[in-house]
């Protein structure tokens, strides 16, 4: 192996590196990730002796794994943070599959590898099975109405805190998100069930709440009739998570949050074959990779962007 840095990649290579680059900005790719991906790339090109992308193999990706483990920092001095060496691995199983894609390899060295995903990036989800034990514990309607606004439509706590009667339209199947992330609205669709729930609390439920003195839009209420604050929204979760598993409310000791909720409805559309791009639009992100860690995407995944 060739030390990284020794010299340059052959124009032929750095043709596809480029090619790279270009079709990581057409996936909505943030400028940072459109440079330090393919340089990640390029890193790991040059290490390899730039051999024809079409000889690499698996045990060349784990040589380099190993190589991370002692290459310095170059910026801060040290050596790799967990963090980064994980970028890198990433960066390479995007790279390969593209070139699968690309027709420019028939069989990607990486599809087959599993590395240690960085311990500070671990975040409480709920699964499938808890998520519908979750369902199961409500006693009202409010309760169903909080699950589906945090889980079904995964939005943040201030997005269902905002939320106004208005914001939801029944007949169409839509709920719109006014007051999202830096100012961006988004539209979110609601499935059948979902939809008749959330009305089901506004019709039969929500007018227990209301207080004829207050002149309030607000589609979730506290029982004072005024919005619900995002405290009062964690306090009904937490009444619910106790319900549910009893008798912390903690599931195999995982203290679970409404942003959890968020977390689990994208892991969970990812594991039943939604586009990661669907995803990002479905969450309201701006780029790519804040989707990408924010759903915790399997390796099994990775391979298929």
């Amino acid at each position: 192996m060739k030390t990284a840095y020794a010299y340059d990649l052959p124009q032929d290579t750095q043709r596809v590196v480029q090619a790279f680059r270009v079709h990581l900005a057409s996936l909505g790719y943030q400028p940072g990730s459109q440079q330090m991906l393919p340089a990640c790339v390029r890193e790991f090109l040059i290490y390899t002796g730039s051999m024809n992308l079409t000889e690499i193999t698996a045990g060349h990706i784990q040589d380099y794994h190993q190589h991370l483990q002692t290459r310095p920092n170059q910026r801060r001095g040290g050596g790799l943070s967990e963090v980064m060496i994980s970028h890198h691995i990433y960066a390479l199983r995007v790279f390969f599959s593209y070139l699968l894609d690309s027709g420019l390899i028939q069989e990607n060295p990486i599809s087959g590898l599993s590395f240690p995903r960085p311990t500070s990036q671990a975040r409480p989800i709920l699964s499938q099975a808890e998520v519908k034990q979750l369902f199961a514990a409500c006693h009202t309607l409010r309760e169903k109405a909080l699950l589906h606004l945090f889980y079904s439509c995964g939005l943040r706590r201030n997005e269902a805190v905002m939320l106004d009667l208005k914001d939801i339209h029944y007949r169409s199947g839509l709920l719109y998100v006014r007051e999202g992330k830096g100012a961006r609205r988004r539209v979110v669709p609601l499935t059948a069930t979902v939809g008749s729930e959330l009305k089901a609390y506004y019709l039969e439920e929500r007018g227990q709440y209301v207080n004829l003195s207050l002149v309030t839009e607000a589609f979730l209420l506290n029982k004072a009739g005024k919005r619900m604050s995002g405290n009062q929204c964690d306090t009904l979760l937490k009444a619910l998570l106790k319900r549910a598993f009893p008798p912390s409310g903690e599931t195999g000791k995982r203290a679970i949050s409404l942003h959890s909720l968020r977390h689990s409805i994208a892991t969970h559309l990812l594991e039943n074959g939604l586009p990661v791009e669907s995803v990002r639009d479905f969450l309201g992100h701006r780029h790519l990779e804040s989707t990408q860690v924010y759903t915790r995407i399997s390796e099994a995944q990775l391979q298929n962007l």
